[in-house]
């Protein structure tokens, strides 16, 4: 289904998102981008600078052979031509041809201050500028849009001249002219008030970019929108230098479900959390667990009133049906717990508690008083899943069998410290004896411990520990404190949580270390051998 003419998603994560401090994306991250960009259903995906920078000169000419978009368009990102140089002749506007994208997003300069000090050219060269290349590209064949930098602050300063920039790309061909916050400093208010005022002006079709500076750029977005422009610019996960950009699933998921316009297909925006979050996992960049929509706690509960509330109708505590973005409630357990919060979490793990008024009332006053020693398991659903099993079936998932474990650490002068860890079990019937290094304690009694299983269940080559957090309780005990450790564990298709606390950092992890891997057996339905 092609880009809808009346209204256009335009993604720029692989460019404007790409320049996130941290975040440095291959020519085969961006291919797998930009296919799961395209699932998602942007109509534009602007892929980079091709000319100005290597590695998107490589993707745009890897794209022309291996990229098959289905529903949007590829657009390449260039500037306006050199001063004094006709755009013919201009290097970098021929690189945006050879690029063979279709679409062209030309960013220009609309602020009187920045032609004057940035350019070091004069504001006539500059709307020459402007006119001479937007013609030559669309004489060339391609669509062109025009990205107008640093707009809102310019139009403060010179509104006629920032007008007059709009409107020269318009006049030679430009099917749209974006609005750039480039600053990120604007307002809703402002915004709205900027985009009536040059709509009436300037008669073209104006199209918005923020960023997130105030913490406005989806409100912002929104508020250019419903003030008349047509085309709206962001990136997946809110990606982009400074604070970021507008996050473009929320901008979309609020004009489908808040304000009923038809910019995303239904199906496709059901797609959302996961695409954001396989999109997370190939920047490595820690997904926001908060984040609007598609945060893995955007549709938490975790106080005991909600949960008796949502218990009734979900809806009287969710503003939205999380399954509209692909996502789910879920309630957490913690001391703040009632029964209703057991029991709705029961069922969704699959365990109907309804009426089981004693085992629910058991589970609620052992979480209590687990928390209260400083456990938390609205951070760690495996852990309560475990004892939820406990206590549901008499009996904690146990694969193996723990005689011992010690672990040492050496250093030597000029040399890292290393650790070893030494586990005895029994496990499959048989008693093991393992031996384990590491760069830690954690980390060689993880190869302790796996090296010990692996005879008994080689279903641990598919886990690994990709997190570990440390949280040291009440601290006016210093270095006496007890202490909370959470290991989250994947299995390369989903992850999960585990939780220990001790007075000893290695004891907490070990308990939390040995609960991830029985969650991750249980989970792949192993049985005990």
């Amino acid at each position: 289904m092609p880009a809808s003419p009346d209204f256009h998603v335009y993604d720029t994560t692989l460019r404007d998102g790409a320049q996130q401090e941290g975040l440095a994306l291959s020519v085969g991250d961006k291919m797998a981008i930009a296919g799961y960009l395209d699932e998602l259903g942007v109509g534009f995906i602007e892929g980079g600078w091709p000319g100005a920078i290597p590695r998107d000169t490589e993707f745009f000419a890897r794209a022309a052979r291996d990229l098959h978009l289905r529903n949007a368009v590829l657009a390449a990102f260039g500037a306006t031509r050199r001063p004094n140089v006709a755009a013919s002749a201009d290097p970098q506007v021929r690189a945006l041809l050879d690029s063979q994208a279709p679409v062209v997003t030309l960013v220009a300069k609309s602020h009187g201050r920045h032609v004057e000090s940035a350019l070091r050219t004069t504001l006539a060269e500059n709307l020459a500028m402007v006119r001479d290349t937007v013609g030559f590209l669309v004489g060339e064949g391609r669509r062109v849009m025009l990205d107008a930098e640093h707009f809102f602050d310019g139009y403060r300063d010179d509104p006629a001249y920032a007008v007059e920039v709009v409107r020269a790309a318009a006049e030679e061909g430009a099917e749209v002219v974006t609005l750039c916050d480039t600053n990120g400093g604007m307002l809703p208010p402002q915004v709205a008030d900027a985009v009536h005022e040059v709509l009436s002006a300037s008669g073209a079709r104006l199209g918005i970019h923020c960023h997130n500076d105030t913490g406005c750029a989806v409100a912002n977005s929104l508020a250019a929108v419903e003030a008349g422009v047509t085309h709206v610019q962001g990136t997946l996960n809110g990606y982009g230098e400074r604070t970021g950009n507008a996050d473009i699933v929320t901008v979309v998921a609020n004009l489908v479900l808040k304000l009923g316009r038809p910019v995303l297909e239904p199906r496709r925006l059901q797609e959302a959390t996961r695409i954001a979050h396989a999109v997370s996992e190939l920047t490595t960049v820690v997904p926001y667990s908060r984040q609007p929509y598609v945060g893995a706690s955007a549709f938490a509960h975790k106080a005991g009133l909600h949960a008796s509330a949502i218990k009734v109708d979900p809806d009287l505590y969710q503003h939205t049906d999380p399954k509209a973005v692909g996502n789910d409630m879920r309630m957490l357990v913690s001391d703040m717990a009632g029964r209703a919060s057991i029991e709705l979490k029961g069922r969704e793990l699959g365990y109907d508690l309804a009426g089981q008024h004693q085992l629910l009332a058991r589970l609620t006053d052992r979480v209590k008083a687990l928390e209260a020693r400083g456990y938390t398991f609205d951070a760690a659903d495996a852990s309560f899943e475990l004892m939820l099993r406990e206590e549901v079936e008499g009996r904690r998932p146990q694969f193996f069998d723990v005689e011992s474990w010690r672990v040492m650490t050496d250093s030597r002068a000029g040399e890292p410290a290393l650790s070893e860890a030494t586990v005895k079990l029994v496990a499959g019937g048989r008693r093991v004896v393992a031996t384990g290094e590491g760069n830690g304690p954690v980390n060689a009694l993880d190869h302790a411990l796996r090296q010990a299983l692996s005879g008994a269940y080689p279903e641990l080559d598919r886990l690994e520990l990709i997190d570990y957090r440390v949280r040291i309780l009440d601290t006016a005990h210093g270095s006496d404190a007890a202490t909370r450790v959470l290991i989250e564990t994947s299995d390369g298709e989903t992850s999960w949580e585990t939780v220990g606390v001790a007075g000893n950092i290695v004891e907490a992890s070990w308990e939390a270390l040995v609960d991830g891997i029985a969650y991750g057996l249980v989970r792949h339905g192993v049985s005990r051998r």
